[in-house]
């Protein structure tokens, strides 16, 4: 691991990237140029102190999820992101594995998505990036352990969140459904060691994952509508659509509500709240 050379391009990177780019108020008292260490901190959901030891050459090894994060913070391109990565010496994916690094195009989508909150699945159900209004939303992922990440795990062994269901029904689908995607990338991945290991555990632990995965069949993710219930606006039932992506097996997925409908309002003050804690969390 080249720590030296990998400091010196996540400054360069940094210093290119201005506040309003990433959504962030410049402030009056800015004295560096692009952003601070503490805001990429904010933006990457690693602390400052990692960010600045890896910055100085003197940080732990970064695993490919922290390199993953500091990308999309940094808005680095694909080439940026692939000297990046050669520089910590953290492999790519390997041929027959998921897919698991977010192409920087996609990237730059997701904060081109300013009114509408969207996140990146791979083919197994990890949320792989996503954009600022998504966090207010549905809450902070990257406080989430990365091997948790995964819309499986947390349905079936984790916490639900904000996302809510009307019905028993209702319920009862979204479980198949889920089941029945990860079904599908098993499939299609079977070498894949972190897919068998996420099998594995879910069926070990959850007996109801366990007998809808003898039962469902295979499908992959089916757009549809979700129900969120946030701790300051209430809730909004929002359109839920699965944008696929070439060559990934990944999938865009943007919450939407019809323009002039109560969950357009909902959101749109959603959106609102969250600025302003983003604005609160970073330095002025």
């Amino acid at each position: 691991m080249d720590r030296r050379e990998l400091g010196r391009l996540l400054v360069r990177a940094r210093t290119r990237v201005s506040p309003d780019q990433v959504g962030i108020p410049a402030g009056s008292r800015r004295r560096v140029a692009g952003l601070r260490r503490e805001e990429v901190a904010v933006l990457a959901g690693i602390s400052v102190d990692y960010v600045t030891r890896l910055e100085q050459g003197r940080g732990a090894h970064p695993s490919a999820s922290v390199l993953n994060a500091l990308a999309r913070a940094l808005q680095m391109s694909d080439d940026e992101r692939r000297e990046m990565f050669d520089l910590a010496e953290v492999a790519s994916p390997r041929a027959g594995h998921v897919p698991m690094l977010v192409r920087a195009s996609i990237l730059r989508l997701l904060d081109r998505l300013e009114d509408q909150p969207a996140i990146v699945l791979s083919a197994k159900g990890d949320v792989l990036a996503w954009n600022p209004l998504a966090v207010a939303l549905l809450g902070d992922f990257s406080a989430i352990p990365p091997a948790q990440r995964n819309l499986a795990w947390q349905r079936f062994l984790g916490d639900p969140g904000r996302v809510a269901v009307s019905s028993s029904e209702e319920a009862a689908l979204a479980a198949a459904q889920t089941v029945s995607s990860l079904r599908a990338a098993a499939a299609k991945y079977p070498a894949d060691t972190d897919l068998r290991r996420l099998v594995e555990e879910l069926r070990t632990r959850s007996p109801e994952f366990a007998r809808l995965w003898a039962d469902a069949p295979s499908q992959v993710w089916r757009s549809h509508r979700k129900t969120v219930a946030h701790p300051v606006v209430g809730t909004l039932t929002l359109d839920c659509d699965a944008l696929e992506i070439a060559d990934t097996d990944q999938k865009v997925v943007v919450y939407s509500a019809e323009p002039g409908s109560r969950a357009a309002e909902l959101l749109a003050l959603v959106k609102v709240v969250g600025t302003q804690s983003l604005g609160a969390d970073a330095p002025s």
